[in-house]
């Protein structure tokens, strides 16, 4: 565990990284304002998360013959009409 981070009781094992309490506007200006460990999953999750909306795109696109604002349109004419 990080030397930062905070040591909540009753929360010890709850696999979550806490960052200290610290008076508003101080993260901004600190040399380490992020907590990267805790970070990295989350990123890691939206970077796979962009991958696959990327992916469908391009098969819709593929499947389709439209790009993705034509698709939308299509979608959109076909539920409102």
């Amino acid at each position: 565990m990080d030397r930062d981070t905070l040591k909540v009781p009753g929360r010890e094992n709850d696999g979550f990284a806490y960052e200290p309490v610290e008076r508003f506007g101080a993260s901004m200006t600190s040399p380490r304002p992020w907590n990267t460990k805790a970070l990295a999953g989350v990123e890691r999750l939206n970077g796979r998360v962009a991958m696959l909306g990327f992916s469908a795109a391009i098969a819709g696109e593929l499947l389709t013959g439209k790009g993705m604002v034509g698709q939308l349109g299509a979608l959109l004419q076909w539920y409102l009409g």
